[in-house]
């Protein structure tokens, strides 16, 4: 558990908890919203070939679960957290927030 918390920087097993539980929740409201915005874009398998369409349901995923993840993160009480994470996450793709 000690392990852990380092590796998440958790001040307190309750936090690690809470951590563990805002990214489950992220990731499964991120698949279930990527759904209807899909269907808006008309992205489907229908349409689209499964090796574009599969690339591009990534491509639209990814932008709604760090929104979603900074959104639920802050509704769990731990914005500063999850704002830091944000911020370093998206510092590896070269975009650099203040």
């Amino acid at each position: 558990m000690k392990k852990l918390m380092v590796l998440f920087k958790a001040e307190s097993r309750w936090q690690l908890v809470v951590i563990f539980v805002v990214f489950a929740v992220t990731g499964s409201v991120a698949v279930v919203v990527a759904g209807p915005v899909l269907s808006f874009l008309l992205i489907n398998t229908e349409s689209l070939s499964p090796w574009v369409f599969w690339p591009l349901r990534v491509l639209i995923i990814f932008p709604i679960y760090q929104l979603l993840l900074i959104i639920i993160g802050t509704l769990a009480g731990q914005f500063s957290y999850f704002w830091e994470f944000e911020k370093k996450f998206l510092r590896r793709f070269g975009i650099r927030l203040s």
